[in-house]
């Protein structure tokens, strides 16, 4: 195996990259080449950025490790924990153990803390990383850090309804007809190529900051600047798409959901204070998931958070999610 590092993502190469990202185990598109990559552009211009690639014997790429320094001697994966859901290691499936061996033996060389975050639990970066970095004389821990609700969809949106708590069931029915009946003018729309997405980003940007002070706060310029770019690049891979819920005198409603492998996943969302009193986001998300069912989804995620509102839904298990910190003898870069 040989370990080498890169100063740019885009040293490894895109089209590499989406190989290996498309030969791996977790092929969410936060490890994507386009998010990560217009992440690094958004969020770490002025930071060092250091990519180790591990490569077999015949100098095939089987490994990425995509990290940057996020303060003197500490690393971190880039993506960020702000915006990005599942972060991990970049990895051939199967390879996972070599690649990892390799990428310890040379911090065991070295000094250097990796602080991995929003690792998938029951991903080999949480499972064998431990036992080999003990052996090589470095520090590994695991720590819990957050949890997806997930929801198995089952073959038809009757049969969804029929698994769901009775009491959850007609609160969802009850309100649907209820919003049908204030407003039966409204419609669904879904923006999921380029120039869609491009054209109604606006209308999610106005819908995400007037939904909540906090939010209004998060999506400051350069995060402006950032969603723009990746969910429009996203949508040309079949990778996101932007949901509406349309009315006369304008959106009252709206989604970003991320795809990948017949998997949904909610990531962000806004709505019009006006209409709170019509549980607008309800209504859309309960569409989300039938067309998500309609379209043979596997999977509906619903990404890091476990607010009540996601569990009235009928997730029944939860993604664990861990930070693994991996730390040389010293802990400290002299790099």
């Amino acid at each position: 195996m040989k370990v080498e590092t890169l100063d740019r993502l885009e040293a490894v190469g895109a089209a590499a990259w989406r190989d290996l990202h498309a030969a791996s185990h977790l092929r969410s598109p936060f490890l994507s080449f386009t998010w990560q990559r217009e992440w690094a552009r958004a969020f770490a211009s002025t930071r060092r950025v250091e990519v180790r690639t591990v490569k077999d014997d015949t100098g095939h790429l089987i490994a990425v490790l995509p990290l940057y320094e996020a303060e003197p001697g500490l690393l971190r994966l880039v993506g960020g924990t702000d915006v990005s859901d599942y972060l991990d290691l970049v990895v051939a499936a199967g390879r996972e153990e070599d690649a990892w061996g390799a990428l310890l033996q040379a911090l065991a060389g070295g000094t250097g803390v990796w602080d991995l975050h929003v690792v998938p639990a029951a991903s080999a970066t949480a499972t064998t990383v431990p036992a080999l970095a003990r052996a090589l004389g470095l520090t590994a821990t695991v720590t819990p850090e957050e949890r997806c609700p997930v929801l198995a969809l089952p073959r038809s949106w009757e049969h969804y309804l029929e698994r769901l708590p009775s009491k959850h069931r007609h609160e969802m029915q009850r309100k649907i007809r209820r919003f049908q009946r204030e407003l039966p003018e409204a419609r669904v729309a879904c923006a999921d190529r380029p120039a869609e997405v491009e054209t109604r980003f606006g209308d999610f940007l106005d819908l995400h900051r007037r939904s909540h002070v906090g939010k209004a706060r998060f999506m400051d310029a350069r995060m402006e600047g950032f969603f723009r770019r990746v969910i429009a690049a996203l949508a040309t891979d079949g990778m996101a798409r932007l949901w509406f819920l349309d009315t006369p005198s304008g959106p009252i409603a709206s989604f970003i959901c991320v795809e990948w492998d017949g998997t949904v996943g909610l990531y962000n969302s806004g709505f019009h204070p006006a209409s709170a009193a019509l549980s607008p986001g309800l209504v859309l998300l309960a569409h989300l998931i039938e067309d998500a069912i309609l379209r043979g989804k596997r999977t509906f995620d619903f990404l890091r958070g476990e607010e009540r509102y996601k569990y009235e839904f009928g997730p029944v298990v939860a993604e664990e999610l861990v930070t693994v910190r991996i730390e040389s003898p010293s802990g400290v870069t002299t790099a």
